[in-house]
Protein backbone atom coordinates (compact mmCIF):
# COMPACT_ATOMS: atom_id res chain seq x y z
CA UNK A 1 0.00 0.00 0.00
CA UNK A 2 2.93 2.37 1.00
CA UNK A 3 4.76 1.81 -2.30
CA UNK A 4 1.41 2.41 -4.30
CA UNK A 5 0.71 5.59 -2.70
CA UNK A 6 4.40 6.59 -3.31
CA UNK A 7 3.88 5.71 -6.96
CA UNK A 8 0.76 8.20 -7.35
CA UNK A 9 2.56 11.01 -5.30
CA UNK A 10 5.36 11.05 -8.19
CA UNK A 11 2.96 10.68 -11.11
CA UNK A 12 0.97 13.98 -9.57
CA UNK A 13 4.52 15.67 -8.99
CA UNK A 14 5.13 14.77 -12.21
CA UNK A 15 1.65 16.12 -13.87
CA UNK A 16 2.10 19.41 -11.86
CA UNK A 17 5.32 20.07 -13.30
CA UNK A 18 4.42 19.51 -17.27
CA UNK A 19 1.24 21.49 -17.18
CA UNK A 20 1.64 24.94 -17.25
CA UNK A 21 -0.96 27.64 -16.13
CA UNK A 22 -2.93 29.22 -18.44
CA UNK A 23 -1.83 32.82 -17.84
CA UNK A 24 1.34 31.59 -17.82
CA UNK A 25 3.84 33.23 -20.05
CA UNK A 26 4.85 30.75 -22.74
CA UNK A 27 8.72 29.14 -22.85
CA UNK A 28 11.33 30.28 -24.90
CA UNK A 29 12.26 28.61 -27.76
CA UNK A 30 16.25 27.28 -26.92
CA UNK A 31 18.60 29.54 -28.88
CA UNK A 32 19.01 26.47 -31.47
CA UNK A 33 15.49 25.74 -32.97
CA UNK A 34 15.15 25.77 -36.51
CA UNK A 35 12.88 28.85 -37.77
CA UNK A 36 9.53 27.97 -38.57
CA UNK A 37 9.13 27.11 -42.46
CA UNK A 38 8.02 29.87 -44.31
CA UNK A 39 3.69 29.02 -45.58
CA UNK A 40 3.81 26.30 -48.39
CA UNK A 41 0.89 28.56 -50.36
CA UNK A 42 1.31 30.01 -53.84
CA UNK A 43 3.60 32.67 -54.96
CA UNK A 44 3.10 35.05 -57.31
CA UNK A 45 5.70 33.68 -60.01
CA UNK A 46 3.67 30.56 -59.76
CA UNK A 47 0.39 32.56 -61.05
CA UNK A 48 2.18 34.07 -63.49
CA UNK A 49 3.48 31.30 -65.13
CA UNK A 50 0.15 29.47 -64.62
CA UNK A 51 -1.81 32.55 -66.75
CA UNK A 52 0.86 32.02 -69.36
CA UNK A 53 -0.04 28.47 -70.33
CA UNK A 54 -3.36 28.87 -72.05
CA UNK A 55 -1.70 31.45 -74.34
CA UNK A 56 1.43 29.31 -75.31
CA UNK A 57 -1.03 26.23 -75.97
CA UNK A 58 -3.12 28.54 -78.75
CA UNK A 59 -2.98 28.72 -82.05
CA UNK A 60 -1.84 32.23 -83.01
CA UNK A 61 -4.88 31.80 -85.75
CA UNK A 62 -7.12 33.28 -82.49
CA UNK A 63 -4.03 35.67 -80.83
CA UNK A 64 -4.42 39.49 -81.36
CA UNK A 65 -1.17 40.59 -83.10
CA UNK A 66 0.95 43.61 -85.08
CA UNK A 67 3.60 43.91 -87.51
CA UNK A 68 7.05 44.38 -87.50
CA UNK A 69 9.87 44.94 -89.96
CA UNK A 70 11.14 42.61 -91.90
CA UNK A 71 7.82 40.42 -92.11
CA UNK A 72 7.92 39.84 -87.94
CA UNK A 73 4.51 39.76 -86.20
CA UNK A 74 4.52 40.41 -82.06
CA UNK A 75 1.73 38.31 -80.52
CA UNK A 76 -0.12 37.42 -77.59
CA UNK A 77 2.08 34.64 -76.83
CA UNK A 78 5.29 37.07 -77.19
CA UNK A 79 3.64 39.05 -74.38
CA UNK A 80 3.05 35.73 -72.40
CA UNK A 81 6.37 35.24 -72.75
CA UNK A 82 7.79 38.56 -71.75
CA UNK A 83 6.31 38.38 -68.57
CA UNK A 84 7.12 34.59 -67.32
CA UNK A 85 10.70 36.18 -68.03
CA UNK A 86 9.79 40.00 -66.25
CA UNK A 87 8.58 37.67 -63.27
CA UNK A 88 11.97 35.66 -63.44
CA UNK A 89 14.26 38.28 -62.90
CA UNK A 90 11.63 38.96 -59.78
CA UNK A 91 12.15 36.29 -58.05
CA UNK A 92 16.42 36.21 -59.12
CA UNK A 93 16.38 40.03 -57.40
CA UNK A 94 14.20 38.44 -54.23
CA UNK A 95 15.85 34.97 -53.71
CA UNK A 96 19.04 34.46 -56.52
CA UNK A 97 19.60 32.35 -58.87
CA UNK A 98 20.34 29.86 -56.91
CA UNK A 99 18.15 26.85 -57.75
CA UNK A 100 19.48 27.23 -61.59
CA UNK A 101 22.85 26.15 -60.38
CA UNK A 102 22.29 22.49 -59.96
CA UNK A 103 20.84 22.82 -63.75
CA UNK A 104 23.80 24.40 -64.73
CA UNK A 105 24.56 21.09 -67.72
CA UNK A 106 21.37 21.88 -69.05
CA UNK A 107 21.98 25.60 -69.57
CA UNK A 108 25.10 25.00 -70.95
CA UNK A 109 23.52 22.40 -73.56
CA UNK A 110 20.93 24.94 -74.40
CA UNK A 111 23.26 28.01 -74.76
CA UNK A 112 25.73 26.11 -77.27
CA UNK A 113 22.92 24.98 -79.30
CA UNK A 114 21.02 28.34 -79.42
CA UNK A 115 24.44 30.97 -79.78
CA UNK A 116 25.17 28.27 -83.20
CA UNK A 117 21.14 29.42 -84.26
CA UNK A 118 22.35 33.45 -83.92
CA UNK A 119 25.76 32.66 -85.56
CA UNK A 120 23.77 30.36 -88.42
CA UNK A 121 22.04 33.77 -89.48
CA UNK A 122 25.31 35.25 -90.78
CA UNK A 123 26.97 32.30 -92.30
CA UNK A 124 25.36 32.93 -95.64
CA UNK A 125 27.10 36.15 -95.72
CA UNK A 126 29.98 35.08 -96.51
CA UNK A 127 27.94 33.73 -100.22
CA UNK A 128 26.71 35.45 -103.06
CA UNK A 129 23.49 33.03 -102.52
CA UNK A 130 20.89 35.45 -101.59
CA UNK A 131 19.87 35.37 -98.27
CA UNK A 132 17.36 37.71 -96.06
CA UNK A 133 19.52 37.45 -92.83
CA UNK A 134 17.18 39.93 -91.35
CA UNK A 135 13.45 37.97 -91.04
CA UNK A 136 15.55 34.78 -90.20
CA UNK A 137 17.22 37.20 -86.94
CA UNK A 138 13.68 37.53 -86.20
CA UNK A 139 12.88 34.24 -86.14
CA UNK A 140 15.79 33.12 -84.20
CA UNK A 141 15.02 35.72 -81.71
CA UNK A 142 11.89 34.21 -81.12
CA UNK A 143 13.17 31.10 -80.58
CA UNK A 144 15.65 32.29 -78.09
CA UNK A 145 12.46 33.90 -76.98
CA UNK A 146 11.07 30.61 -76.00
CA UNK A 147 13.66 29.65 -74.13
CA UNK A 148 13.51 31.93 -71.24
CA UNK A 149 10.74 29.47 -70.08
CA UNK A 150 13.19 26.47 -69.18
CA UNK A 151 14.80 28.92 -66.42
CA UNK A 152 11.61 30.33 -65.54
CA UNK A 153 9.98 26.69 -64.11
CA UNK A 154 13.10 25.96 -61.22
CA UNK A 155 12.34 30.38 -60.88
CA UNK A 156 8.89 30.77 -60.41
CA UNK A 157 7.50 27.07 -59.56
CA UNK A 158 8.89 27.49 -55.46
CA UNK A 159 6.38 25.38 -53.65
CA UNK A 160 3.84 22.59 -54.37
CA UNK A 161 1.52 24.84 -54.52
CA UNK A 162 2.86 26.37 -57.55
CA UNK A 163 3.22 22.95 -59.26
CA UNK A 164 -0.12 22.06 -58.81
CA UNK A 165 -1.81 25.47 -59.74
CA UNK A 166 0.40 24.76 -63.15
CA UNK A 167 -0.06 21.41 -63.77
CA UNK A 168 -3.78 21.97 -63.13
CA UNK A 169 -4.64 24.89 -65.36
CA UNK A 170 -2.26 23.03 -68.27
CA UNK A 171 -5.35 20.04 -67.52
CA UNK A 172 -7.66 22.07 -67.54
CA UNK A 173 -6.82 24.31 -70.88
CA UNK A 174 -6.24 20.49 -72.43
CA UNK A 175 -9.56 19.13 -71.26
CA UNK A 176 -11.39 22.33 -72.96
CA UNK A 177 -9.45 21.21 -75.92
CA UNK A 178 -10.24 18.34 -76.28
CA UNK A 179 -14.28 19.42 -75.46
CA UNK A 180 -13.89 21.83 -78.04
CA UNK A 181 -11.96 18.49 -80.69
CA UNK A 182 -15.17 16.39 -79.96
CA UNK A 183 -17.08 19.25 -80.72
CA UNK A 184 -15.41 19.23 -84.10
CA UNK A 185 -15.08 15.59 -84.54
CA UNK A 186 -18.90 15.43 -84.01
CA UNK A 187 -19.55 18.04 -86.74
CA UNK A 188 -21.02 20.70 -84.27
CA UNK A 189 -20.97 24.49 -85.51
CA UNK A 190 -18.28 25.92 -82.92
CA UNK A 191 -18.09 29.25 -84.71
CA UNK A 192 -14.24 30.55 -85.10
CA UNK A 193 -12.69 27.55 -84.79
CA UNK A 194 -11.66 25.87 -88.07
CA UNK A 195 -12.68 21.92 -88.18
CA UNK A 196 -11.70 19.45 -90.65
CA UNK A 197 -14.62 17.38 -91.92
CA UNK A 198 -16.56 15.40 -89.03
CA UNK A 199 -15.19 12.13 -87.99
CA UNK A 200 -12.14 12.69 -89.36
CA UNK A 201 -8.84 14.20 -87.38
CA UNK A 202 -9.13 17.74 -85.50
CA UNK A 203 -7.56 20.60 -84.40
CA UNK A 204 -9.28 21.71 -81.71
CA UNK A 205 -7.86 25.56 -81.05
CA UNK A 206 -4.65 24.50 -80.72
CA UNK A 207 -3.80 22.97 -84.37
CA UNK A 208 -2.87 19.83 -85.98
CA UNK A 209 0.22 17.95 -84.12
CA UNK A 210 -0.22 20.34 -81.50
CA UNK A 211 -3.26 19.53 -79.89
CA UNK A 212 -1.21 15.80 -79.82
CA UNK A 213 1.28 17.44 -77.67
CA UNK A 214 -0.86 19.04 -75.29
CA UNK A 215 -3.32 16.05 -74.73
CA UNK A 216 -0.10 13.81 -74.36
CA UNK A 217 1.59 16.10 -71.91
CA UNK A 218 -1.96 16.41 -69.80
CA UNK A 219 -1.75 12.00 -70.39
CA UNK A 220 1.79 12.14 -68.67
CA UNK A 221 0.70 14.40 -65.76
CA UNK A 222 -2.23 12.35 -65.12
CA UNK A 223 -0.46 8.92 -65.52
CA UNK A 224 2.72 10.23 -63.68
CA UNK A 225 0.49 11.61 -60.79
CA UNK A 226 -1.12 8.46 -60.13
CA UNK A 227 1.78 6.19 -60.93
CA UNK A 228 4.02 8.20 -58.01
CA UNK A 229 0.48 8.25 -55.72
CA UNK A 230 1.12 12.08 -55.72
CA UNK A 231 -2.46 12.62 -54.01
CA UNK A 232 -6.00 11.09 -53.02
CA UNK A 233 -9.49 11.37 -52.44
CA UNK A 234 -10.74 14.07 -55.26
CA UNK A 235 -7.64 14.82 -56.69
CA UNK A 236 -6.83 11.51 -57.41
CA UNK A 237 -9.86 11.45 -59.96
CA UNK A 238 -9.07 14.31 -61.68
CA UNK A 239 -6.13 12.86 -62.18
CA UNK A 240 -7.58 10.20 -63.76
CA UNK A 241 -9.80 12.15 -65.75
CA UNK A 242 -6.45 14.41 -67.01
CA UNK A 243 -5.38 11.01 -68.05
CA UNK A 244 -8.55 9.77 -70.01
CA UNK A 245 -9.16 13.65 -71.55
CA UNK A 246 -5.50 13.61 -72.49
CA UNK A 247 -6.53 10.21 -74.39
CA UNK A 248 -9.27 10.89 -75.94
CA UNK A 249 -7.18 14.31 -77.12
CA UNK A 250 -4.26 12.43 -78.76
CA UNK A 251 -6.70 9.95 -80.02
CA UNK A 252 -8.72 13.04 -82.26
CA UNK A 253 -5.27 14.87 -83.31
CA UNK A 254 -4.21 11.73 -84.75
CA UNK A 255 -0.43 12.49 -85.00
CA UNK A 256 1.72 9.76 -86.08
CA UNK A 257 4.53 11.53 -84.88
CA UNK A 258 2.93 12.07 -81.62
CA UNK A 259 2.25 8.07 -81.26
CA UNK A 260 6.20 7.88 -81.45
CA UNK A 261 6.79 10.34 -79.18
CA UNK A 262 4.18 8.72 -76.68
CA UNK A 263 5.41 4.96 -76.89
CA UNK A 264 9.10 6.99 -75.86
CA UNK A 265 7.61 7.87 -72.82
CA UNK A 266 5.23 5.88 -72.12
CA UNK A 267 7.94 3.19 -72.26
CA UNK A 268 10.66 5.26 -70.45
CA UNK A 269 8.40 6.59 -67.80
CA UNK A 270 7.42 2.99 -66.94
CA UNK A 271 10.72 1.69 -67.15
CA UNK A 272 11.51 4.37 -64.36
CA UNK A 273 8.35 3.18 -62.04
CA UNK A 274 9.09 -0.30 -62.26
CA UNK A 275 12.60 0.26 -60.98
CA UNK A 276 11.01 1.94 -58.51
CA UNK A 277 8.54 -0.62 -57.58
CA UNK A 278 5.54 1.66 -58.29
CA UNK A 279 3.94 -0.77 -60.91
CA UNK A 280 1.86 -3.48 -60.29
CA UNK A 281 0.48 -5.82 -62.74
CA UNK A 282 -2.35 -4.16 -63.69
CA UNK A 283 -1.08 -1.01 -64.07
CA UNK A 284 1.47 -2.41 -66.66
CA UNK A 285 -1.91 -4.04 -68.37
CA UNK A 286 -3.94 -0.98 -68.07
CA UNK A 287 -0.62 1.34 -69.69
CA UNK A 288 -0.22 -0.95 -72.48
CA UNK A 289 -4.04 -1.41 -73.11
CA UNK A 290 -4.08 2.95 -73.48
CA UNK A 291 -1.27 2.64 -75.85
CA UNK A 292 -2.43 -0.07 -78.24
CA UNK A 293 -6.14 1.27 -78.16
CA UNK A 294 -5.07 5.02 -79.29
CA UNK A 295 -2.46 3.65 -81.22
CA UNK A 296 -5.29 1.57 -83.04
CA UNK A 297 -7.37 4.65 -83.13
CA UNK A 298 -5.06 6.77 -84.86
CA UNK A 299 -4.28 4.51 -87.28
CA UNK A 300 -8.14 3.98 -87.98
CA UNK A 301 -8.28 7.81 -88.58
CA UNK A 302 -4.86 8.19 -90.33
CA UNK A 303 -5.71 5.13 -92.82
CA UNK A 304 -6.39 7.17 -96.00
CA UNK A 305 -3.08 8.91 -95.41
CA UNK A 306 -1.11 5.30 -94.95
CA UNK A 307 -2.60 3.96 -97.87
CA UNK A 308 -1.23 6.89 -99.83
CA UNK A 309 2.02 6.28 -98.72
CA UNK A 310 2.36 2.44 -99.20
CA UNK A 311 0.98 3.12 -102.88
CA UNK A 312 3.73 6.05 -102.75
CA UNK A 313 6.59 3.64 -101.83
CA UNK A 314 5.28 1.00 -104.58
CA UNK A 315 3.77 -1.44 -102.05
CA UNK A 316 0.02 -0.32 -103.57
CA UNK A 317 -0.72 0.87 -107.04
CA UNK A 318 -0.63 4.06 -107.77
CA UNK A 319 -3.99 6.28 -108.90
CA UNK A 320 -4.16 8.97 -111.13
CA UNK A 321 -5.49 11.14 -108.17
CA UNK A 322 -2.28 9.93 -106.14
CA UNK A 323 -0.04 11.47 -108.95
CA UNK A 324 -2.32 14.83 -109.04
CA UNK A 325 -3.02 15.23 -105.07
CA UNK A 326 -0.67 16.31 -102.85
CA UNK A 327 -0.34 13.51 -100.12
CA UNK A 328 1.39 14.18 -96.05
CA UNK A 329 3.78 11.56 -96.24
CA UNK A 330 5.25 11.53 -99.69
CA UNK A 331 5.69 15.15 -99.49
CA UNK A 332 7.72 15.26 -96.29
CA UNK A 333 9.62 12.26 -98.03
CA UNK A 334 10.71 14.88 -100.65
CA UNK A 335 10.98 17.51 -98.72
CA UNK A 336 13.51 15.35 -96.29
CA UNK A 337 15.09 14.41 -99.29
CA UNK A 338 15.89 18.23 -100.22
CA UNK A 339 17.20 19.08 -97.11
CA UNK A 340 19.86 16.20 -97.38
CA UNK A 341 20.71 17.64 -100.69
CA UNK A 342 21.08 21.26 -99.54
CA UNK A 343 23.38 19.42 -96.35
CA UNK A 344 25.46 17.55 -99.13
CA UNK A 345 26.16 20.89 -100.47
CA UNK A 346 27.23 22.62 -96.63
CA UNK A 347 28.13 19.30 -94.67
CA UNK A 348 29.67 20.95 -91.64
CA UNK A 349 28.12 24.53 -90.95
CA UNK A 350 25.13 23.82 -92.38
CA UNK A 351 23.08 26.60 -95.51
CA UNK A 352 22.07 28.62 -92.49
CA UNK A 353 19.31 29.43 -90.19
CA UNK A 354 15.94 28.76 -91.93
CA UNK A 355 17.83 28.58 -95.22
CA UNK A 356 15.89 25.65 -96.68
CA UNK A 357 13.07 27.96 -96.84
CA UNK A 358 15.01 30.10 -99.35
CA UNK A 359 14.32 29.46 -102.93
CA UNK A 360 17.80 30.16 -103.41
CA UNK A 361 18.67 27.55 -101.64
CA UNK A 362 16.40 25.29 -102.16
CA UNK A 363 15.75 25.43 -106.15
CA UNK A 364 19.34 24.13 -107.45
CA UNK A 365 17.88 20.72 -105.80
CA UNK A 366 14.75 20.35 -106.88
CA UNK A 367 15.61 18.91 -110.15
CA UNK A 368 16.99 16.04 -108.57
CA UNK A 369 14.32 15.49 -106.34
CA UNK A 370 11.67 15.47 -109.43
CA UNK A 371 13.62 12.89 -111.38
CA UNK A 372 13.93 10.92 -107.90
CA UNK A 373 10.14 11.46 -107.07
CA UNK A 374 8.12 11.59 -110.56
CA UNK A 375 5.00 10.33 -109.15
CA UNK A 376 4.76 12.84 -107.02
CA UNK A 377 1.87 16.07 -107.09
CA UNK A 378 3.86 18.67 -108.94
CA UNK A 379 2.47 20.57 -105.63
CA UNK A 380 3.88 18.96 -103.38
CA UNK A 381 7.35 20.62 -104.16
CA UNK A 382 8.59 23.50 -103.03
CA UNK A 383 8.24 27.09 -105.07
CA UNK A 384 9.11 30.80 -104.89
CA UNK A 385 5.47 31.59 -103.72
CA UNK A 386 5.33 28.65 -101.06
CA UNK A 387 8.18 27.16 -99.28
CA UNK A 388 7.31 24.46 -97.41
CA UNK A 389 10.66 24.17 -95.67
CA UNK A 390 12.03 20.84 -94.52
CA UNK A 391 8.85 19.36 -92.02
CA UNK A 392 11.19 16.84 -90.10
CA UNK A 393 13.59 18.77 -87.19
CA UNK A 394 16.72 16.52 -87.39
CA UNK A 395 16.88 16.54 -91.00
CA UNK A 396 16.02 20.26 -91.31
CA UNK A 397 19.02 20.95 -88.67
CA UNK A 398 21.40 19.08 -90.68
CA UNK A 399 20.28 21.38 -93.98
CA UNK A 400 20.18 24.37 -91.73
CA UNK A 401 22.97 23.95 -89.04
CA UNK A 402 25.74 21.47 -90.82
CA UNK A 403 26.80 18.49 -88.71
CA UNK A 404 27.95 20.62 -86.17
CA UNK A 405 24.35 22.08 -85.59
CA UNK A 406 22.82 18.14 -85.53
CA UNK A 407 25.77 17.12 -82.50
CA UNK A 408 25.14 20.73 -80.76
CA UNK A 409 21.08 19.36 -80.95
CA UNK A 410 22.03 15.92 -79.91
CA UNK A 411 23.47 17.20 -76.71
CA UNK A 412 21.26 19.60 -75.73
CA UNK A 413 18.23 16.73 -75.91
CA UNK A 414 20.33 14.04 -74.32
CA UNK A 415 21.68 16.22 -71.47
CA UNK A 416 18.07 17.12 -69.57
CA UNK A 417 16.81 13.35 -70.36
CA UNK A 418 20.13 11.97 -68.64
CA UNK A 419 19.60 14.01 -65.77
CA UNK A 420 16.10 13.80 -65.66
CA UNK A 421 16.37 10.02 -65.70
CA UNK A 422 19.31 9.79 -63.34
CA UNK A 423 16.63 11.75 -60.70
CA UNK A 424 13.53 10.15 -61.61
CA UNK A 425 15.73 7.07 -60.37
CA UNK A 426 17.29 7.92 -57.13
CA UNK A 427 15.39 11.28 -55.80
CA UNK A 428 12.55 11.39 -53.13
CA UNK A 429 9.39 10.55 -54.41
CA UNK A 430 8.29 14.69 -55.39
CA UNK A 431 11.71 15.54 -56.98
CA UNK A 432 11.33 12.26 -58.72
CA UNK A 433 7.69 12.65 -60.34
CA UNK A 434 9.11 16.04 -61.82
CA UNK A 435 12.17 14.55 -62.98
CA UNK A 436 9.60 11.79 -65.04
CA UNK A 437 7.29 14.33 -66.25
CA UNK A 438 9.95 16.07 -67.79
CA UNK A 439 11.52 13.43 -69.42
CA UNK A 440 8.13 11.75 -70.60
CA UNK A 441 7.20 15.77 -72.14
CA UNK A 442 10.76 15.49 -73.92
CA UNK A 443 10.79 12.17 -75.25
CA UNK A 444 7.15 13.10 -76.38
CA UNK A 445 8.80 16.13 -78.03
CA UNK A 446 11.38 14.03 -79.83
CA UNK A 447 8.63 11.83 -81.68
CA UNK A 448 7.13 15.09 -82.50
CA UNK A 449 10.42 16.36 -84.22
CA UNK A 450 9.39 14.13 -87.13
CA UNK A 451 6.37 15.36 -88.03
CA UNK A 452 7.77 19.19 -87.65
CA UNK A 453 10.36 21.67 -88.21
CA UNK A 454 12.52 24.19 -86.02
CA UNK A 455 9.50 26.65 -85.76
CA UNK A 456 9.61 29.11 -82.86
CA UNK A 457 6.29 29.95 -81.14
CA UNK A 458 4.62 26.80 -81.39
CA UNK A 459 3.21 24.75 -78.48
CA UNK A 460 5.65 21.65 -79.24
CA UNK A 461 8.56 24.42 -78.62
CA UNK A 462 6.87 25.43 -75.27
CA UNK A 463 6.34 21.91 -74.62
CA UNK A 464 10.60 21.36 -74.91
CA UNK A 465 11.35 24.09 -72.88
CA UNK A 466 9.02 23.61 -70.32
CA UNK A 467 9.98 19.60 -70.34
CA UNK A 468 13.31 20.79 -69.68
CA UNK A 469 12.41 23.35 -66.78
CA UNK A 470 10.52 20.60 -65.16
CA UNK A 471 13.80 18.51 -65.14
CA UNK A 472 15.94 21.76 -63.57
CA UNK A 473 13.43 21.52 -61.01
CA UNK A 474 13.76 18.19 -59.78
CA UNK A 475 17.00 18.62 -59.80
CA UNK A 476 17.19 21.56 -57.71
CA UNK A 477 14.79 20.00 -54.82
CA UNK A 478 16.12 16.78 -54.97
CA UNK A 479 18.86 17.37 -52.21
CA UNK A 480 15.83 18.12 -49.98
CA UNK A 481 14.27 15.36 -47.55
CA UNK A 482 10.81 16.52 -48.31
CA UNK A 483 11.38 17.16 -52.15
CA UNK A 484 10.65 21.05 -51.73
CA UNK A 485 13.22 23.92 -50.55
CA UNK A 486 10.56 26.22 -49.49
CA UNK A 487 10.93 30.09 -50.00
CA UNK A 488 8.95 32.92 -49.11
Amino acid sequence: MRGQCRGRLFRLHHYTRAVRPLDAAPPQAAPSARPAAPARGVTPGGVVLAAALPILFLHVRYQPSFSLPHGGTFKLQDAAVLAVFAASLVAVRQGGASRLRPGLPLWIGAALFLGWIVAATFFPLAEATPYDWHAHLLTAGEYLEYALLAPAVPLLVRTRADAVLVLATLCAWSALATLAGLAQFAGVDVGILAATSAGGRQPSFVGSHEFGALSAATLGVGAIGLVWRVADGGVRRLLWAAAGLGLVGFFLDASVAAVVGLVLAALAVGAVAAHRRLLAGRWIAAALAAVIVVCAGVAVLRARDMSQFLRFVGLEHTTASTRRNVQTYSQRTVLAYVGIKVWLEHPVAGAGWEATTEPATVDPVLPAARRRFPDVAARAFPTASHEYGVQLVYVQTLADLGIVGLALLGGFLVTPLVLGFRTALRAPPQAAAGAALGVFWLLLVCGLFLGVGLIAGIPTDALLWLGIGSVATAVAIAPSREGWKISA
